[in-house]
């Protein structure tokens, strides 16, 4: 799905930036993919998008750290997605 039409970024475009480190941050999006500098209306879908994507690293992070039992927990508790 696109996020941003102005500037052709895909969902998938902004995770992989996510994953890679160089976006954490709205500002960084716009910097590095040009998201919201077009029209603008992209910024509440690229806002949403990108906390997803940075909860879906995180919650990857934390995964390697702990073991099956606690990512049940936490995915339980809503703090990572299943």
């Amino acid at each position: 799905m696109y996020i941003c039409i102005c500037k052709a970024v895909s969902d998938k475009r902004l995770q992989q930036a996510v994953n890679v480190g160089d976006v954490v941050s709205l500002r960084d999006l716009t910097r590095e993919l040009g998201v919201g500098t077009g029209c603008g209306k992209c910024i509440p879908a690229a806002r949403q998008a990108l906390g997803e994507a940075l909860s879906a690293r995180n919650c990857g992070a934390i995964a390697v750290e702990v073991d099956s039992a606690a990512s049940r927990n936490l995915q339980t508790l809503g703090v990572c997605p299943g």
